[in-house]
């Protein structure tokens, strides 16, 4: 049971990479185009917003490959193991880092979104700004939940 339940999140996590590769490859550019549209007066605005977003892709693949490496251990039988507090750990910052990078461009999504009059835009970036932080409150929980049992069992090892 236990390796099936891994092998659907292993899935699960891949399956969540695609759709964030294929708005790489599709949606982003459209996006650059959209605001070097609306800002013709700034010539780099294209570069600026394709390379932002594509910036903040890198620590959402790194926290999935962390993710993906966790489920490795958890098949190993070292889920209780420092290993993987620290993919936890490395998720949470991921998340953070994430997150802040939105929190930073949402005035310029703001100003596109006033420009087109579209504030569906604002409300994405805020979705995405909100489920990176609940991602890093439950990496940050399931850490300390993770090391807290490692110590209980470390304690239980010494005293038998």
């Amino acid at each position: 049971m236990k390796r099936v339940s891994t092998a659907f999140l292993k899935a699960a996590v891949i399956v969540i990479g695609i759709p964030v590769l294929a708005a790489c490859i599709f949606v982003v550019p459209a996006f650059g185009n959209f605001a070097a549209y609306f800002f013709p007066e700034f010539s780099a605005m294209k570069i600026v917003v394709m390379l932002y977003m594509y910036v903040t892709v890198l620590p959402f693949y790194f926290a999935l490959y962390k993710a993906y490496q966790l489920l490795n251990y958890i098949d190993q039988g070292r889920a209780f193991s420092e290993l993987s507090v620290q993919a936890l750990q490395v998720i949470k910052r991921c998340a953070v880092i994430i997150s802040a990078l939105y929190v930073l461009f949402l005035p310029m999504v703001y100003l596109l979104a006033e420009y087109d009059d579209a504030p569906g835009l604002i409300l994405i970036g805020l979705f995405i700004v909100f489920a990176a932080l609940v991602i890093a409150v439950f990496a940050a929980v399931l850490q300390k939940l993770l090391q807290e049992a490692i110590d209980i069992k470390s304690e239980n090892d010494l005293t038998v």
